[in-house]
């Protein structure tokens, strides 16, 4: 059974690269999100096995949706995306229960490492 992702990004071209990277290597995209009250509404709605979550957002940033979900579901799994210059928002990130954080532009092995290391 393949796994379900929800990506979570502002940027409609950085969801397709993620979106691509993760259909090429066997993952399911379930449901796309471009900022957090979004992702916090469809990670409700879809249950994914994994959240893709971008830092800098409108409306809600990923840190503040991340805790949405992790409030909502303690076992979520997240992976954070940030663009360089965002290790503040990664400590973040990562103390409230992100699991991983991946730096755009996406390198397609560091994307899947990062997922497989994640998902064990």
């Amino acid at each position: 059974m393949s796994k379900k992702v929800l990506i979570v990004d502002d940027a409609v071209f950085m969801r397709m690269k993620l979106r691509d990277i993760l259909e090429k290597n066997g993952y399911e995209v379930v449901a796309e999100a471009q900022n957090g009250v979004e992702a916090v509404e469809k990670f409700k709605q879809e249950s994914p096995d994994l959240v893709t979550m971008d830092i800098t957002m409108p409306e809600m940033d990923g840190v503040a949706a991340l805790k949405e979900i992790k409030s909502a579901n303690a076992d979520a799994k997240v992976i954070m995306c940030s663009a360089m210059g965002q290790q503040s928002m990664v400590m973040e990130a990562i103390q409230s229960g992100a699991l991983d954080f991946i730096v755009k532009p996406f390198d397609t092995d560091r994307v899947l490492q990062s997922i497989e290391r994640v998902m064990g």
